[in-house]
């Protein structure tokens, strides 16, 4: 009797795909990508007003927040790198990534967003970060970036390669690692994108189911897992934006440590040299 009570004619409505709003010169616009520019507009005049309220005493509020968030990810930066001078050229790039994943998933949580407002049968406005087209197009610009400074970093394409076959290149298990590395790595466009998507999606999802069993008191029942959601969708930014620096900085650090260690061999093989001259006898040097 408590589930015929409860139950009803239709469920929540829940879209997963993107949705058509309007075209221009044939190009077709998605809610997600018209959400994505509302975003990204946002974020200039934002980080722009951020930029004129530092000072060098710290101040409260969300400026204080926005300095906490650039410092902490700038040490994560600086700090995954042996060469920290290295390490701070790629410190605007990864800042701004998290920051642009972290409010793509915020606002995606605002009331309007989703099934509020409709073109048609289509809704308006969807997260960027909650269309796989979205995080697929972050993935491969991040991993793009990624292996250019990668192969910079290393001294070309051959020692970058290099990295993924640790011990004898004749051995042939060794090979078959290497390759089996590479083959992996090539994955890593996929997993960022699909890891972000998912949670993200997923978490719209729970929303909504909760909203409309609520009902008119949606409000309090979505609550809960819409504060749980803004915790995600910042774990979900940190953990893009980690991965994507590790991949950077395990090429960077191997092919500082190769350099390192082929100074320290000519090192050593000019001293023995010269400690092997000086052994001789004028006559014989």
């Amino acid at each position: 009797m408590i589930a015929r009570f409860g139950a009803v004619a239709e469920g929540p409505t829940v879209h997963v795909a993107p949705g058509t709003v309007f075209e221009i010169g044939g190009v077709i616009i998605t809610n997600s990508i018209l959400y994505g520019w509302i975003t990204i507009t946002f974020m200039v005049l934002f980080f722009a007003w951020v930029a004129r309220k530092v000072t060098i005493k710290p101040r409260g509020g969300v400026v204080q927040f926005v300095e906490a968030g650039v410092e902490f990810i700038s040490n994560l930066v600086v700090n995954s790198f042996d060469d920290k001078s290295k390490g701070r050229k790629y410190v605007p790039f990864f800042v701004t990534l998290f920051f642009f994943l972290l409010i793509n998933n915020w606002l995606g949580l605002l009331p309007g967003v989703g099934e509020a407002f409709r073109v048609g049968e289509t809704p308006l406005l969807r997260a960027f970060t909650a269309d796989l087209n979205g995080t697929l197009a972050a993935g491969i610009v991040t991993m793009i970036f990624v292996y250019v400074a990668s192969i910079r970093e290393t001294g070309g394409v051959l020692p970058y390669l290099r990295h993924f076959f640790i011990g004898s290149p004749w051995n042939p298990l060794y090979f078959v690692i290497g390759i089996l590395e590479i083959l992996t790595d090539l994955t890593r466009v996929l997993s960022l994108s699909l890891r972000l998507f998912l949670n993200v999606t997923i978490g719209e999802i729970v929303i909504a189911v909760f909203s409309y069993l609520g009902s008119i008191a949606a409000p309090v029942t979505a609550l809960p897992f819409t504060m749980l959601e803004m915790f995600v969708g910042a774990l979900q930014a940190y953990i893009f934006t980690v991965l994507s620096l590790m991949y950077l900085s395990i090429a960077a650090n191997h092919g500082s440590h190769t350099a390192e260690h082929a100074d320290t061999e000519e090192a050593e093989l000019t001293k023995d040299t010269e400690t092997e001259t000086m052994r001789l006898r004028p006559g014989e040097a």
